[in-house]
């Protein structure tokens, strides 16, 4: 059986300019990298400004399992299926971070033959834009640095930094260090740390911000650090906006790419759905959305954490009303949160199964009962299913009202998303109820308990530590009506990563509130979330490589 990444090599891809053809965007918008990726220019989307959008499809997940899910695979080959049926649809996907792809995950392309290509460039450098934003970030942080050493006029209190370095790979190593050391000439002692590229308010911001004017006047909102007296700092204060914006300005264009069946793709942007918002850029969805019928976009981990940010931070700051979502799961994966070992997967089991499908029906309630959307489960297919397995799924779906498609797009491209395509385009037609899971009047404490009990099902919300003084400084600071981006772990509903399925009878502990005025909303740090991730005790870079050709190996 080959490899996700000889599948990808082996693939005869089309000139970018061919696929630009493809979603209707003329050359003169194109800034080519190489033969096989582009840029496309924001301006674009102002000179279609006029156009009506295509209809919205959030593809999003069960709570994540070391069995796997297949959420972009998924949502690759269901825009690969849509154009099977005749549909002009193109993808809207996030980049992959360095650090997963050399930690334990690997590549983020997709799999099997529903595929992003060039698959290599865009799971290591791409066009940059990672690289950009790390550099704006840390420019941010050596001014900062700088302007303490020379002489501190706005008087920031060095122990109220809040602003971190970052760098694009798992590197536990740099989350807490003590730099400025050596003499005065060196800078200002003080603890520091680094957080990953992908966590960074700087990725937020790109991937929130419409035009150049609007990414400076939310660069230059952020804060960085506060006073002796208490008073917030910003990147604006530091002057840093402008060279920040000039590093970004090429990083803010969308990135067009293809699938494996030559199917127009964006991906552009990659904030972490469990410490970020978990979406890809405004920009890149809008420009998909004047440029098809039916956009395809993805948000990270599951329904509660990517979904949930997509829909209350994303669609609310950029106007945006999704038609439908689809909500992937596995067999396997479902077993898994039944109880079952990694081991014993393979083997029916569905005593198991039964156990394990509250957290996909959890998922789907809230995504029809609290967001009112119209959504299909697709079950990711694997060799090992049974039929008993997947008319459980199917019955337990039904009695909800909801419909399940079989998705064989790893193993058939398009081809195997034909059903799961039929179901989606009927559910772009039904009526939509669309509403976020709380209002932006409410306290921060009320859009807390809101979150915490109407997705994840919690007893409630408790905030200990610096939490509850943070609170009164944000209101008292007029930041209290922002929209909350939860920092939770992926693994469970709760913020307890052991608690698989559907958990009952928990508290979602909140130990820190942040805000990130830039992007625009308010960072409840919850459990023990890491901003910058280590490697696992294998790490994936030990299995890639690259021969004499230049031909890349072991990448998933």
């Amino acid at each position: 059986m080959k490899t996700d990444i000889e599948i990808a090599q082996s693939c005869q891809m089309k000139k970018i300019t061919q696929v630009a053809q493809a979603a209707g965007i003329p050359e003169e918008y194109l800034e080519q990298y190489g033969n096989y990726k582009a840029k496309v220019d924001y301006k674009l989307l102002k000179d279609r400004a006029g156009r009506p959008d295509g209809k919205l499809i959030l593809v999003t997940a069960i709570t994540p399992t070391p069995a796997g899910e297949g959420k972009t695979t998924t949502s690759v080959g269901l825009t690969d299926g849509l154009r099977k049926i005749g549909k002009n649809a193109v993808a809207a996907l996030r980049e992959p971070s360095l650090g997963p792809v050399f930690g334990i995950k690997g590549g983020a392309a997709g799999g099997g033959y529903a595929q992003v290509v060039p698959m290599e460039d865009i799971n290591l450098h791409f066009t940059g834009d990672f690289h950009a934003i790390g550099a704006a970030n840390n420019l941010l942080a050596a001014m900062l640095d700088n302007h303490i050493q020379q002489g501190n006029a706005l008087g920031i209190d060095v122990k109220q930094i809040t602003w971190k370095r970052c760098v694009d790979m798992n590197d536990r190593q740099l989350r807490h260090v003590v730099d400025g050391l050596g003499g005065k000439a060196q800078g200002v002692p003080r603890e520091d740390g680094f957080d990953i590229t992908v966590a960074s308010e700087v990725m937020a911001v790109l991937c929130l911000a419409s035009d150049i004017p609007d990414l400076k006047a939310r660069l230059g909102r952020m804060i960085v650090a506060y006073t002796y007296g208490g008073k917030p700092v910003t990147a604006h204060d530091l002057k840093a906006e402008g060279a920040m914006a000039a590093l970004l300005k090429d990083a803010l264009k969308p990135n067009l790419v293809q699938t494996l069946e030559g199917t127009p793709a964006f991906i552009h942007g990659g904030p972490f759905a469990n410490i970020a918002h978990g979406c890809n850029s405004v920009t890149a969805t809008r420009m998909a959305l004047k440029c098809a019928d039916y956009v395809v976009t993805e948000a990270g981990f599951a329904a509660d954490l990517g979904a949930e940010k997509f829909l209350d931070i994303k669609c609310r700051l950029a106007g945006l009303t999704p038609a439908a979502v689809v909500v992937v799961a596995t067999v396997r994966a479902l077993k898994y949160h039944g109880g079952v070992a990694k081991a014993d997967l393979n083997q029916e089991n569905l005593e198991a199964l039964e156990k394990g499908l509250p957290n996909l029906l959890q998922h789907v309630g809230n995504i029809r009962d609290v967001f009112g959307l119209p959504c299909v489960v697709a079950i990711n297919a694997f060799p090992t299913d049974t039929r008993a397995e997947l008319d459980l799924v199917e019955k337990r779906c039904n009695e909800l009202g909801v419909n399940v498609a079989l998705s064989e797009v790893w193993a058939k491209g398009g081809e195997g998303g034909r059903a799961l395509a039929e179901e989606v385009v009927r559910l772009c037609e039904q009526p939509n109820h669309f509403r976020q899971s709380y209002e932006l009047e409410l306290t921060i404490e009320e859009k807390l308990e809101a979150i915490c009990k109407k997705i994840y099902h919690a007893d409630g919300v408790q905030l200990v530590g610096n939490a509850v003084k943070q609170a009164q400084q944000l209101t008292q600071l007029g930041f209290d009506k922002l929209p909350i981006c939860m920092a939770k772990t992926q693994y469970s509903f709760s913020d307890d990563p052991a608690l698989l399925g559907a958990p009952k009878g928990f508290t979602v502990t909140v130990r820190n509130l942040k805000v990130s005025a830039g992007a625009g909303f308010i960072v409840a740090l919850t459990g023990d979330i890491m901003t910058m991730p280590g490697l696992p005790k294998v790490p994936a870079a030990e299995k890639i490589d690259v021969d004499e050709n230049g031909v890349i190996s072991g990448l998933f």
